[in-house]
């Protein structure tokens, strides 16, 4: 495959209709064709043969798959499973989690509501509580971050579950130095990268997590229904599988481990008969953005992303969230915007002008996320900072 690079030549390889703006690739990423194309030629291999497929095959080309992802996010092969979303890979987690009455999980007021939902469903039935520490805004220092945070731990704090990078307001948290503070005193650390696989650099076992999930159909551009749940050896022994099938108990039924597997794989991996192909397209994803020199898409991104929130604080007077640089944000930026409907505002902006961008509610305040990925150009953010000249008085 040819290296084009350019936002122009890598808009060609997307699927998105051309007519749209699209500057939410955050919220559900955006495949490209050749990526889509080895996508749908995993389906027509299982619908050939489906039984040569998922019963002699299988194992051995998720191995595979395992393999190309462990070695791109930092870990071991046999410390990784595919999920279909961060979603449904921390829900197993939960689950497992032998919590107390008056346990409490430390998080912050700055995560995505299917987490928040999840925790407070699983606090409410065994009786633990969910405690949201609030972080200032604008945000300063890592250090300051990490001190601030460490405040809300006390002796009921069991688990901490944090975003690496939070949803909404794109901000990347120091989540290497706090999961290393909770590991010397015995916290179990639960880190939500949903946004990170494909936009930051990620080693997994530098960052020192028990827990991690990542989504790949996010940033790194694979097919949806491509995720992962990283989980460190010392904790998978007790782990649960939230799905129960042939995968469980074969340590006595068929004691023979297939080659790259291993009894906790095997406990998680096969979950009934599904499709395959989202995971198995993951290395093509990898391999995609190895050959369109993706490092150097995510600088021009990143600039992209300062640019447009220097010129939406010149319109509005309001101030950043956070410093201008790279530690606190990359290709997707959270930008303050004055108090109006917010529901208006988003009609307007794709109604009048085909942009789609989220607006967010958070403590009170409005903002709007803008993401940036290969195949957005310079006129995209021209008429985003147009559209809300035209628009932000309106509603201010």
């Amino acid at each position: 495959m040819q290296s084009l690079n350019s936002a122009a030549d890598l808009k060609e390889f997307f699927l998105l209709d051309p007519s749209v703006i699209f500057l939410n690739h955050g919220s559900f990423g955006a495949c490209p064709k050749p990526v889509f194309l080895e996508y749908q030629r995993w389906q027509f291999e299982l619908e050939r043969q489906p039984v040569e497929f998922l019963a002699r095959r299988a194992t051995a080309l998720m191995a595979e798959a395992r393999a190309k992802l462990a070695d791109y996010v930092g870990a071991a092969a046999d410390e990784l499973i595919y999920y279909p979303n961060p979603t449904h890979a921390i829900n197993m987690v939960a689950r497992s989690l032998a919590l107390q009455p008056g346990d409490e999980i430390l998080t912050s007021d700055q995560e995505y509501g299917a987490m928040d939902r999840t925790w407070h469903w699983l606090c409410k039935k065994v009786g633990a509580k969910y405690v949201h520490r609030s972080i200032p805004l604008p945000v300063t220092t890592s250090a300051d971050f990490v001190e601030h945070f460490w405040r809300g731990v006390n002796e009921r704090t069991k688990v901490i579950f944090i975003s690496h990078l939070a949803s909404p307001t794109a901000l990347i948290f120091p989540v290497q130095a706090l999961c290393k503070r909770a590991r010397e005193q015995g916290i179990l650390t639960i880190i939500d990268g949903a946004h990170v696989p494909g936009h930051l650099p990620l080693n997994l076992h530098e960052l020192g997590c028990d827990i991690y999930t990542g989504a790949c159909h996010k940033w790194l551009s694979a097919s949806k229904g491509a995720a992962f749940l990283y989980e460190r050896h010392a904790v998978q022994s007790w782990l649960e599988p939230l799905v129960v099938s042939w995968g469980w108990g074969d340590a006595v039924i068929a004691p023979t481990l297939a080659r790259g597997e291993t009894q906790f794989i095997r406990n998680h991996e096969w979950q009934g008969t599904r499709d395959l192909a989202a995971f198995l397209s993951v290395p093509s994803a990898i391999e995609f953005q190895k050959q369109q020199r993706w490092d150097d898409v995510r600088t021009r991104c990143h600039t992209f992303a300062a640019q447009t929130r220097q010129r939406i604080n010149a319109l509005t007077g309001l101030d950043s969230i956070c410093p201008d640089s790279r530690e606190w944000f990359n290709q997707m930026v959270t930008i303050r915007i004055p108090r109006t409907d917010l529901v208006q505002l988003k009609t307007r902006l794709y109604n009048e002008f085909k942009i789609e961008a989220p607006l967010i509610d958070l403590n009170n305040q409005h903002f709007i996320r803008v993401s940036y990925q290969g195949y957005n150009t310079e006129e995209d953010m021209n008429t985003l900072i147009a559209a809300l000249e035209q628009i932000l008085p309106d509603g201010s």
